[in-house]
């Protein structure tokens, strides 16, 4: 018997997964000072104490599939540095109706550092995605936002004919609204892709966002660009930056990532997007 989506039956059996973490500087180290994980959301954090702290989102449902819900709210305390990713990329599967859903809550205290870091999400045809996400910055903190979307597996053949993708970012400092972005893709995916000011036929999108930004900031990932397989582009003003990158496919796009990265961050990258 086939279950209607928005019965009863079909809500209880949907992925609902919180993960709250807060890290502190103490002892000359970033620390965590507390974390609750409820549903498959898990949180690990590899290595020896450093000044950075490296913490892997792990997701044990292995994917997202339509009425799933996902929070999260991560607070870097004064002085602190915390650097996030994830075990594996993000897959979200394809749904009849419902759309899986993430809210992401991310605050920086004065002179603490955030780098948003997470493998990329990959939309499986007729995927339906709603995801927000809300930082707030202190005076004197600092952040690299990093989000990649891959639109089917092309190495499996696959690709991204219809589906939905409501991407909301907002960034404020001290309250006040410093960038704002909302990208939406819905309906045929696949002909909007192909524009030339959407993708120009790419399959795989990233931005990565920069508090401070300034023309060194673009300097540096406009010569990274030089190396890269597929395009970018790169903007700064107000004190912040904009890369933007587009690549065939989600390889591509990976390779890309790591050489902007290496120049914009400079220090290494996480050691599970190497493997």
């Amino acid at each position: 018997m086939m279950l209607d989506p928005g019965s009863e039956v079909f809500a209880a059996n949907r992925a609902v997964g919180h993960l709250t973490l807060s890290v502190k500087f103490a002892e000359g180290a970033t620390r965590r000072a507390h974390v609750r994980e409820q549903g498959p959301l898990r949180l690990r954090c590899p290595g020896p104490p450093a000044r950075e702290l490296e913490g892997v989102i792990v997701n044990t449902s292995g994917g997202m599939a339509g009425g799933d819900r996902f929070e999260l709210d991560m607070t870097v305390g004064p002085q602190a540095r915390l650097l996030v990713t994830s075990a594996a990329a993000e897959k979200v599967y394809r749904t009849l109706d419902t759309e899986s859903t993430i809210a992401a809550r991310l605050r920086v205290e004065a002179g603490g550092e955030l780098t948003w870091l997470p493998q990329e999400t990959i939309l499986f045809d007729r995927a339906r995605l709603r995801r927000a996400i809300e930082v707030d910055l202190a005076a004197e903190a600092r952040l690299i936002l990093v989000e990649a979307v891959v639109f089917g597996r092309s190495g499996m053949g696959e690709t991204v004919a219809e589906g939905l993708l409501l991407d909301r970012r907002r960034v404020r400092r001290q309250g006040r609204l410093l960038h704002a972005e909302t990208l939406r893709l819905e309906g045929d995916v696949a002909a909007k892709l192909g524009q030339g000011a959407i993708a120009n036929g790419g399959a795989a999108v990233a931005s990565i966002l920069t508090v401070p930004g300034d023309d060194a900031t673009i300097t540096a990932a406009r010569e990274a660009g030089q190396h890269c397989r597929g395009e970018i582009g790169a903007s700064a003003w107000n004190g912040l930056a904009v890369i933007r990158l587009v690549a065939p496919h989600g390889a591509e796009l990976r390779h890309d990532l790591a050489q902007v990265l290496a120049a914009v961050r400079t220090a290494p990258l996480p050691r599970l997007w190497l493997q």
